[in-house]
């Protein structure tokens, strides 16, 4: 039996929007695919850099993109068993990059947004070095004395516990250590065509050794050449304030990161940001320079987007800021300076 004229109406109507929904269904996902393209690159001892410079990209990026990739420990993953020395190391805090993010250019901020980090492997190491450390004779602070000798320690990773096990090498103690597992190298190819040792940490980023630089927080940096240039390195499962012997928990890491263009805002130093808080950083010698800069920086950042005076700000920071010493053993020293949001005013749209 034919059905009546209104329900086939109805039917062929519905069809129609069934269609229609499944079209933009596609365009919706295809769409959401490409703000989210995944770039997925692997570094190996031949293709890492170690130096922060304008140099041949490894891959290029989209703003948006997701970076799928991997680093190497600062060892670059030889030190792996007891009798092993440093002497086998190429070189210090190997990086994978630098990687090129379409649209990027000098005056523009590439914001890198922490998605996913994981300790890659089963082992980290922890060492000192005749000349390093920040209670050791160094070329910055020399001491007639003999230099502290090396000594290398080898830390199982417990991924299922989340702990390192610290296990010490003159007597029979051992104690675990939650894992915090953050980028020690981050950063930018440096301006006017600078290249800077990995081991650097300065205006660019490079080598800030900064907790921060972990799962769930965004890091921004000021874009000096065409593309960014952005690298990353050093893994680290785990650091106590000031990385005072020289090293954290040494690790290859495998890391999800997303890198998005901010076009027209510019900013002079690297800075941090969460859900709860804003952070800024300052590097340099001596210490107090290095606070200086991180807390000029933070007025500057709440001045400008939280529409307080600078003056304000610089009250307000003086009652409720908090400082972390992120390590006192490269050739500059590394402060982040941080006020949490509850503070402030709402942010200027």
């Amino acid at each position: 039996m034919e059905a009546p004229a209104s329900l086939r109406y109805n039917g062929q109507s519905t069809g129609r929007l069934f269609v229609i929904a499944r079209l933009l269904f596609v365009v919706l996902l295809a769409g959401s695919a490409s703000a989210q393209n995944t770039i997925h690159y692997t570094a190996t001892n031949a293709n890492v850099k170690y130096l922060f410079a304008t140099a041949e990209p490894v891959a290029h990026l989209k703003s948006g993109d997701i970076l799928d990739t991997n680093t190497l420990d600062c060892f670059g993953n030889v030190l792996r068993k007891p009798g092993d020395t440093l002497s086998m190391v190429k070189g210090d805090n190997p990086l994978t990059g630098p990687f090129f993010v379409e649209g990027a250019e000098p005056g523009d901020t590439l914001a890198v947004k922490i998605l996913e980090l994981d300790v890659d492997g089963d082992t980290g190491v922890g060492a000192f070095a005749p000349g390093f450390g920040a209670l050791n004779e160094t070329n910055y602070t020399p001491m007639l004395h003999p230099p502290l000798p090396e000594r290398i320690w080898y830390y199982h990773i417990d991924h299922a516990a989340n702990t390192a096990m610290f296990k010490a090498l003159d007597s029979d103690f051992s104690v675990k250590i939650p894992l915090h597992p953050f980028f020690g190298c981050i950063g930018v190819a440096p301006a006017e065509g600078e290249a800077r040792s990995s081991v650097v940490p300065a205006e660019f980023g490079g080598n800030m050794d900064s907790p921060e630089a972990s799962v769930g927080n965004t890091v921004y940096f000021p874009v000096n050449v065409k593309g960014g240039l952005f690298y990353i390195g050093d893994g680290h499962a785990a650091m106590g304030d000031g990385e005072i012997a020289g090293t954290a928990i040494e690790v290859p890491l495998k890391a999800r990161v997303q890198l998005s263009v901010i076009k027209g805002r510019t900013i002079a130093w690297p800075q941090f940001e969460n859900h709860d808080a804003i952070m800024t950083v300052g590097a340099y010698r001596p210490l107090d320079d290095a606070l200086r800069i991180a807390f000029t920086e933070l007025v500057h950042w709440i001045h400008k987007d939280y529409a307080l005076s600078e003056l304000d700000a610089y009250e307000l920071l003086s009652k409720v800021a908090k400082i972390h010493l992120n390590e006192m053993v490269d050739p500059n020293y590394v402060v982040v300076a941080s006020i949490e949001k509850k503070y402030l005013p709402p942010k200027k749209k």
